[in-house]
């Protein structure tokens, strides 16, 4: 990626828009590196544009018969002649405007990238024209990965490239919050931004034994937005398997180093008061003694507080320290935070925020 390619790289919110603005008009690509979120677009433009059926089509799984096949027909006189049948999965069918995705358009083959090419630049395919209000984007991986995403130079020339660039740990923990993500791997996150670094901020692959690098050989798994989620995942169900089981598969979901992190950061998790605590008794409730544990609390308390609790919290959380307390305050007000009316309109968190509006810039890391 070229040093005006980086200045210039969007968020993931930055490139939704970007989308939305031209994407009726000019197909835009969207590259970027693997794991952070480009497949997630479809979803956040379809809440936004609740006109717009969402259509996502991965181009890895297809062939040039997965787009269109020849159909004899006839006229009325007998003689045959050829139509074209679309695939549904396309949406070219629909009689609404679309958010067509064309996922991994890098990776699919010479064929299906031509023919994908028409339909993108045209909106037309077989005997079907898109509603003019269709929105088209595509997506890529960076070229310099090196996982196989190869473009001609006049695919390139027909679209508008933008870049994605990686997020950084507090626009995931922002998301997670709102995404059911493990309060335990947005605490990780937190005191490790490291992992959310590019490959090309570094020359040697062991100065970030963390994410992907095309020159660490043997680097199986690595951390990316997308296998921190999986993560997550696997955390919610440390019950049901022994702590060997449990780190093995977090191996072969973000690496070896992260795994091994992660675990001694779980661990942490002992020091956590239980939520029925807070709720029961909030000026008794145990307070931990780690920043880090305290971190998640504060996350964990985001993802899950109702209008139930609020009260509750708002007399357990003088006791944290001020960081934590300016890290509630400054999750409360994320923009796209779910929860944000029930707290804002709490009478205690309105009181205490009017006697600490300093803090709600303390947390900006």
């Amino acid at each position: 990626m070229s040093n005006a390619q980086q200045m210039y790289a969007l968020s993931i919110d930055q490139t939704a828009e970007a989308i939305k603005a031209a994407g009726s008009k000019r197909t835009v690509l969207v590259q970027g590196h693997m794991g952070t979120g480009k497949s997630s677009l479809v979803k956040m433009l379809a809440a936004d544009l609740p006109t717009h059926t969402p259509v996502y089509f991965d181009c890895t799984t297809k062939d040039l018969g997965d787009i269109t096949i020849p159909n004899i027909a006839k006229m009325d006189d007998g003689t045959g002649y050829v139509t074209y049948l679309t695939n549904e999965e396309l949406g070219a069918h629909l009689d609404t405007p679309i958010i067509l995705m064309v996922d991994e358009y890098g990776k699919a083959n010479p064929a299906v990238k031509l023919a994908m090419l028409r339909l993108m630049l045209e909106r037309k395919i077989g005997s079907y024209t898109l509603h003019p209000d269709s929105i088209i984007f595509a997506t890529t991986n960076l070229g310099a990965e090196g996982v196989g995403d190869i473009l001609p130079a006049h695919a390139r020339n027909r679209m508008t490239v933008i870049t994605m660039r990686k997020s950084n740990n507090m626009e995931f923990i922002e998301w997670g919050i709102n995404n059911g993500i493990d309060a335990r791997v947005l605490g990780w996150c937190k005191d490790n931004p490291q992992l959310f670094a590019s490959f090309e901020d570094v020359k040697d692959p062991e100065e970030n034994p963390w994410v992907f690098h095309p020159r660490a050989m043997g680097r199986a798994a690595f951390v990316t937005n997308r296998s921190l989620e999986a993560a997550s995942d696997i955390l919610k169900i440390q019950d049901l398997i022994d702590d060997q089981t449990l780190t093995g598969m977090l191996m072969g979901t973000i690496g070896d180093r992260a795994s091994m992190d992660l675990m001694a950061f779980v661990k942490l998790a002992d020091q956590l008061p239980s939520l029925e605590s807070i709720k029961q008794d909030p000026t008794n409730a145990k307070v931990p003694d780690s920043a880090s544990a305290v971190c998640m609390v504060v996350y964990r308390t985001l993802a899950g507080l109702d209008k139930t609790w609020v009260d509750a919290w708002m007399d357990y959380m003088p006791r944290l320290d001020k960081e934590a307390q300016g890290m509630f305050a400054n999750g409360v007000r994320a923009p796209k935070y779910s929860k944000q009316s029930v707290v804002m309109t709490n009478k205690k968190f309105t009181q205490w925020a009017m006697q600490n509006n300093y803090m709600f810039a303390a947390d900006k890391k």
